[in-house]
Formats: structure tokens, C-alpha cells, sequence
């Protein structure tokens, strides 16, 4: 599937999982679409058929509260059957509103505590080198993730062992879930951040599919690539953009249809 139709569908998937599920998140996940569509169609080499041989890619959502997109992208994939999706949340559901890998297809760790993602996947991209693996690793963490110390402790492990097979994704989105990230804590920018750290980074329009594509395939200078991708909060639907309220509220009838007549491009 092109990237900018998986990138459609699952923005339709997410709004109808957080309208069904009386969820919330759906701004963050919303703001990664675009990310996970161009990874998934034109990138990582993980598939329906490869999931578990060994020198299969692997993928990691670290701020797993956006797990709705990451369902979503696997099950318009062929991972597992949609029709889960409209259990999102659901007791008994496999489903949980942070990514849970159990009983998953295509998901390599259950995420959520912030900080943790991005560390795990320098551990994956260790093993790869010790083992002598030619495996990608690749990683999402949030703008609002990076007051975590964790993180900058797993960019300086990564560039310490020359982890030029990892590449963190920032889903530079300038809210998390206390209010504007500069007024919170502020980190930015990021590029510095990033760099000075010994990362090989690049700034790109995170819902622009031709920059993310470029960006994911430029060579690195051996250092672990860094892709700052600036994106907006709620990304695709006018009322949910760049609002905070979107991090907690779940959308109503009236909103979710709304959302669906943007989506669809029929307004």
C-alpha cells in the first residue's frame, strides 16, 4: 500500500478507535501517522511474513500512549485482522491503550513509561553488531519524552558503540501532556540537543512522505541517525490540531463525523 493512502486510512482508524473506545490520546497519535506510513510502506524490512526470522528489522513506539497509530498501521499491513481495531481498550482486549506486544504480531515490546523505548532499542541495536546481524533498528519518541534523562543516556551509549543501525525518530509535535514542551521544560532545539550528543541528524516536515522517505534513507557518517520530524498535534483534523485538549478528551459523535468529512477530504 502507497504511503499516503495507508497514512489516510489509519487516520480514520484512530479517530473511530478513540470515538469507540472512549479513549484518549488520539492528538498524539495523530501527529505520527505520517511517520509510521512512510516506515512501514517504503522503509523497514519487517512484513506479515517476516515478523519472526531473526534478521528481521525491528521497530519501536516509545511514547506508547500513541499506540491506536501503530495498530492500526500493522492491521491495514496484514499483521493481524482489523476488526480488533474497533476493540481498542476494551476489557479483555489485546488491544491495551499503551502498545502491548502480547499476543501481537509485528510488535517487539510492550512501551509506555517514557524513556524506556529508546533504550531498549539501543539494546537491539547492540545485539545486531555483537552478533554480527545486519538488522535496522528504528525508534519513535516524543518531544515531551526527552525531559526523560534516559534518553540522553541511551544517545550517549549509542554513539559510544557506533550504533550507526539505530535511528530515532523525534515526533517533534511542541505539546505534551502538561501543556506547551518549552513551557514544561524546555529542551529545544532539538537538532543541538541531538547533535551535540554525536547523533548524525536531520530536520524534516514529519507529514511530508518525500522528506521522510529521504531522510530514512540518507547515509550517516557511521553515528546512530537522529530524524527530528516536525509535526503537529492532532495532524489532520482542523479542531484537534495543536490543542492540548486532545491529549485526554475522546471525540463525540458529532466530532467524529466531523473528523471523517476532513479526513476524507470531503470538506
Amino acid at each position: 500500500m502507497k504511503s499516503k493512502d495507508l497514512a489516510k486510512t489509519v487516520r480514520e482508524d484512530v479517530v473511530r478507535m478513540a470515538f469507540l473506545s472512549k479513549g484518549s490520546h488520539v492528538g498524539s497519535a495523530l501527529s505520527i501517522v505520517d511517520i509510521l506510513a512512510v516506515l512501514y510502506s517504503d522503509i523497514i524490512n519487517v512484513n506479515k511474513n517476516n515478523y519472526e526470522e531473526v534478521n528481521r528489522d525491528r521497530f519501536i513506539l516509545s511514547k506508547g500512549h500513541a499506540g491506536s497509530a501503530l495498530y492500526a498501521t500493522l492491521a491495514r499491513l496484514g499483521f493481524f485482522d482489523s476488526s480488533l481495531l474497533d476493540y481498542h481498550y476494551a476489557n479483555g482486549s489485546k488491544l491495551s491503550g499503551h502498545v502491548s506486544h502480547k499476543g501481537l504480531p509485528g510488535i517487539e515490546v510492550s512501551t509506555g513509561s517514557l524513556g524506556h523505548g529508546i533504550s531498549m532499542a539501543t539494546g537491539f541495536a547492540l545485539n545486531a553488531k555483537l552478533s554480527c546481524q545486519d538488522y535496522r533498528v528504528y525508534v519513535i519518541i516524543g518531544d515531551g519524552e526527552c525531559d526523560e534523562g534516559s534518553v540522553w543516556e541511551a544517545c550517549a551509549f549509542a554513539v559510544h558503540h557506533k550504533l550507526d543501525n539505530l535511528t530515532v525518530i523525534v515526533d517533534n509535535n511542541k505539546i505534551q501532556a502538561m501543556g506547551k514542551c518549552d513551557d514544561v521544560m524546555k529542551m529545544s532545539p532539538y537538532e543541538e540537543k541531538f547533535k551535540s550528543f554525536g547523533l548524525d541528524v536531520i530536520s524534516v516536515d514529519g507529514h511530508n512522505h518525500e522528506e521522510l522517505k529521504a531522510a530514512f534513507l540518507k547515509k550517516t557518517s557511521g553515528a546512530p541517525k537522529c530524524i527530528v520530524a516536525n509535526t503537529i498535534k492532532g495532524y489532520g483534523v482542523s479542531f484537534m490540531e495543536n490543542n492540548l485538549t486532545w491529549h485526554y478528551r475522546n471525540p463525540s459523535e458529532e466530532d467524529y463525523n466531523n473528523a471523517l468529512i476532513e479526513i476524507r477530504g470531503e470538506k
